[in-house]
């Protein structure tokens, strides 16, 4: 059976902040609408389910991450995730240029976990806290010509 990947769906705290995070770094805003309904609830397994969305694609097509703001019932907040908790991650993009990547991060409130790291001459990276928590790892390949 053929699969494939169709996005990665994060709650956010703020649709519009994380929005412009994703928009500034590249990502492209490809649809919104309002969720809610039977249909919704059976889907998601929650009751009385409604949330704000958004898609987003990354310039190349390839990628897409569907961000969701609950309405209903009220979003629960929770600690932000650490590096080494099971569960989800982290969600990681490839950049032309780490630092000015992380200087639109920056501009949006959002910073390195620790810094910018190099792996064996092949990609400089870091970890950033973004919107909501969200762990976002930068990377640029240091190869591409």
């Amino acid at each position: 059976m053929p699969i494939k990947l169709e996005n990665v769906g994060i709650a956010v705290r703020d649709l519009e902040s994380t929005i412009a995070f994703f928009t500034d770094l590249g990502l492209t805003l490809v649809g919104r609408d309002s969720v809610s309904g039977e249909w919704a609830d059976t889907a998601v397994g929650l009751d009385g389910n409604h949330a704000k969305i958004a898609m987003l694609q990354t310039p190349d097509g390839t990628g897409r991450l569907e961000l969701f703001e609950y309405l209903h019932p009220d979003a629960i907040e929770t600690e932000p995730t650490l590096p080494n908790e099971i569960g989800m991650h982290r969600v990681a993009f490839s950049v032309d240029d780490i630092d000015a990547a992380l200087k639109i991060a920056a501009s949006h409130g959002c910073y390195p976990l620790r810094g910018v790291a190099t792996y064996q001459d092949i990609y400089k990276l870091s970890y950033v806290r973004g919107p909501s928590g969200i762990i976002v790892m930068l990377a640029e390949n240091l190869r591409a010509s």
